[in-house]
């Protein structure tokens, strides 16, 4: 009898009323509650969506009528970023802050006085700071979410100035709190796109908000740190006087081709294509960035814009 009583109470605590209660299927049975309603009262600035959708980047075009998955950010080292980078362009040079510009600017108020450079006139507005031995200047990046730094004296870089401002910077951000962090993402993430892809008929070009000597600098610095495989996406030469850059790169009609097109092809094998990125100054603080086939294979508009994507998710 005492072993009857003891299977007994082990069937049933595996029961589903018994001690141990499966939850797996209580959603069958679950009833849809009432949407909270708040008051008309209630300060708007308080609440916002727990989990906003943000808004495409970019008009969507199914090619064909057909839906393609698209392809993910590289997870590679260039995709991740330190908080200050350096970046040169000729003789001139600026640091590369991923804060926002009214985050940076308290810090280059007292990095002034730590260094005991006397303060002549102070801009928040223009982000200039004046001292008697230089001028300190921040502005948006190209990047959502990222300032440009420069120190500069009679309109010419200071290295010294940019190299220990960046060691500041780099100390200054190990204490910043997670708060701090997560607000400044949510202020960039709200900030209107600075990048962008337009169409003019069948041609896919880029657009950027900065002027072209900034767009080259930076276009020419991620590239150098993605576009790295051979016969797949490598950066072949870049030309600072016509603002362009030469890659090979292996376009998404090409990566997709299908074991019997490869077959039946007169070209069975794989192959990249050489493509000229050119930059252009349409207008003020404004880019266009075009692709331009350099091979003998076609390019179409779906290609284009594939690598064009690729590029503006760098500078976002």
């Amino acid at each position: 009898m005492p072993l009857a009583v003891s299977v007994m109470l082990v069937v049933a605590g595996c029961s589903r009323d018994g001690y141990y209660h499966d939850r797996n299927i209580d959603y069958t049975t679950a009833q849809p509650s009432r949407p909270l309603v708040l008051p008309d009262t209630r300060d708007l600035s308080r609440y916002r969506d727990a989990m906003p959708i943000p808004e495409a980047r970019n008009e969507f075009v199914a090619p064909e009528g057909r839906f393609r998955v698209p392809r993910p950010d590289a997870v590679a080292s260039g995709s991740q970023h330190r908080f200050v980078e350096r970046r040169d362009a000729g003789q001139e040079g600026w640091l590369i802050i991923d804060a926002e510009p009214g985050s940076v600017w308290p810090q280059l108020e007292d990095f002034a006085r730590r260094q005991g450079l006397g303060i002549v006139s102070s801009d928040p507005a223009q982000g200039v700071l004046t001292t008697d031995q230089g001028t300190l200047r921040v502005r948006s990046g190209l990047r959502s979410g990222v300032s440009e730094v420069r120190c500069e004296q009679g309109g010419v870089t200071q290295p010294q100035c940019l190299d220990a401002l960046d060691g500041y910077l780099m100390a200054e951000s190990q204490t910043a709190s997670a708060s701090a962090l997560a607000s400044q993402r949510q202020r960039a993430s709200e900030r209107q796109e600075s990048v962008r892809l337009e169409r003019s008929g069948d041609e896919w070009y880029m657009t950027v908000d900065a002027d072209a000597q900034r767009v080259w600098s930076e276009l020419g610095y991620q590239l150098e740190r993605n576009f790295v495989e051979e016969s797949r996406q490598l950066l072949l030469e870049s030309n600072a006087d016509t603002r362009d850059f030469l890659i090979e790169y292996m376009t998404v009609s090409e990566r997709n081709r299908g074991a019997f097109s490869i077959v039946f092809s007169a070209d069975v094998r794989q192959t990249a294509q050489w493509l000229r990125l050119a930059l252009e100054e349409t207008g003020p603080e404004r880019t266009e960035v075009r692709v331009i086939n350099e091979s003998n294979k076609p390019l179409s508009a779906e290609d284009s814009r594939e690598l064009l994507d690729t590029l503006a998710a760098m500078l976002r």
